[in-house]
């Protein structure tokens, strides 16, 4: 969605919030704290909706983006936030989840 505001994937369990920022891509990292380089990272790393069907699959980039959430709501001091996303990346990993179908489109059966 929007830089820094709510980030909803396809599936409303895969939904990450990172919270509102001054970071810009001009901010030099010195000038950044710890919680800074990681929404930064996390917007970085989030797949873009245009991009959501191409990747939805793509095992590396959804841990990527997982992590990277996880990272962000441990900073924030919300570990009931962290793990369920940390989770999910190992899930991804180790190929015990995968993505479901997207409800754009309905059952395909």
């Amino acid at each position: 969605m929007s830089k820094w505001g709510i980030t909803t994937l396809c599936v409303s369990e895969f939904a990450m919030t990172v919270s509102p920022s001054t970071v810009t891509p001009t901010t030099p990292l010195e000038e950044l704290d710890t919680l800074q380089l990681a929404q930064a990272l996390a917007e970085r790393l989030a797949i873009p909706e245009r991009d959501w069907h191409r990747l939805k699959s793509n095992r590396s980039v959804r841990a990527q983006e997982q992590l990277a959430a996880a990272l962000v709501f441990l900073l924030k001091n919300h570990p009931e936030e962290a793990l369920p996303r940390l989770e999910y990346a190992v899930g991804w990993l180790n190929r015990s989840i995968s993505a479901p179908p997207c409800p754009q489109h309905g059952d395909r059966r």
